[in-house]
């Protein structure tokens, strides 16, 4: 799916990393919520409380759960899965276009 109809769109950006990673929220009539955003190359640790996918539009990282010690690469048109109450380090080397989906 290349674009989203009838949803709100939250203006205020969600910036972290001292802007290195800045998403938008996207929220869906039934109560779903997404992110779009995109990461500057770097390493980044994040923390949820629900399960994500994320996909990765363009770019490409690699990715581990925290306390893990292989990493796994992602590049655009992949996703990877992210359990709930959980976190999980990526590392970026080229600016990466996301979408990250909040399950459950």
């Amino acid at each position: 799916m290349s674009e989203f109809t009838n949803v709100t769109v939250v203006k205020k950006a969600n910036i972290y990393f001292g802007g290195k990673v800045a998403s938008h929220s996207v929220l869906f009539a039934d109560g779903g919520k997404k992110t779009l955003g995109v990461m500057q190359p770097g390493e980044y640790e994040f923390s949820t409380g629900a399960a994500e996918i994320m996909e990765i539009l363009s770019g490409e990282l690699e990715w581990q759960m925290k306390g893990e010690s292989s990493w796994k690469r992602v590049v655009g048109g992949e996703s990877f899965e992210v359990p709930a109450n959980s976190a999980f380090i990526m590392k970026v080397p080229v600016v990466a276009d996301y979408c990250c989906s909040f399950v459950g």
